[in-house]
């Protein structure tokens, strides 16, 4: 018998044109993925979130003042009439037809949204982000101010006491009924308005998220269409 004279083929070279090799192989000297590298920083970073929400919340509260003193300033007045009889004060309202006591809860309403937004728009543009954190507290900074304004506006419109305010006017002379929200629903525009902006905005121009790592960009035809 005889060797065979044909030589035996050389070992299998990797081509450039190989597939990628596996997602689970890890070859000396590969740099980790993106999400691998931050892997660990949750902790603080949930911790910094918290805290800027903390401010968040505290700032956007204490600016319930100025919807408060927009409030009264802006707010229509009630028209009350007092009148004695039989030694005792009687209070009616003047236009039992005016819709004044509806336009003091739109006027805080209103009020509340503009500020919600500008709120809004403040928090994004200090944090080009969202975040849970921040969201909530934008929202519960909106409720604790729109609570501060409603009180600073009770505290600084027209009395409380319209019986005093009916003896000190005399009878048959009109004075202004104190602030009073009605639609206890108007608490929660400045929550919504801000919420809805905060998302508006982080959905126009927040930060897109990364592509896959390994993943190449799919190739195009001129017309637009992805090549196969």
């Amino acid at each position: 018998m005889t060797a065979p004279l044909t030589p035996p083929p050389p070992p299998h070279e990797p081509s450039p044109h190989d597939a990628w090799p596996s997602p689970g192989v890890v070859h000396p000297g590969t740099p980790a993925a993106p999400h691998d590298a931050g892997h660990g920083q949750d902790g603080p970073g949930m911790r910094t979130e918290l805290r800027e929400a903390a401010v968040i919340t505290v700032l956007v509260a204490v600016t319930g003042v100025v919807l408060g003193l927009l409030w009264v300033w802006l707010a229509p007045r009630v028209p009350l009439v007092g009148e004695l009889t039989d030694d005792s004060w009687v209070v009616y309202l003047k236009d039992t037809e005016g819709e004044q006591a509806v336009g003091v809860d739109g006027t805080f309403a209103l009020l509340a949204m503009a500020l919600g937004a500008v709120s809004a728009a403040a928090v994004f543009a200090w944090r080009r982000r969202g975040g849970v954190p921040l969201v909530v507290g934008l929202a519960l900074g909106g409720l604790l101010g729109s609570l501060l304004a409603w009180r600073i506006g009770l505290w600084l419109g027209p009395g409380q006491d319209v019986i005093a305010q009916a003896k000190a006017a005399g009878k048959g002379v009109t004075f202004s009924a104190p602030l009073k929200l009605s639609a206890k629903g108007a608490l929660l525009a400045w929550s919504l308005a801000a919420l809805l902006v905060h998302l508006g905005l982080t959905a126009l121009f927040g930060p897109r998220d990364p592509e896959p790592f390994g993943q190449a960009p799919m190739q195009k035809d001129p017309y637009g269409a992805p090549l196969r």
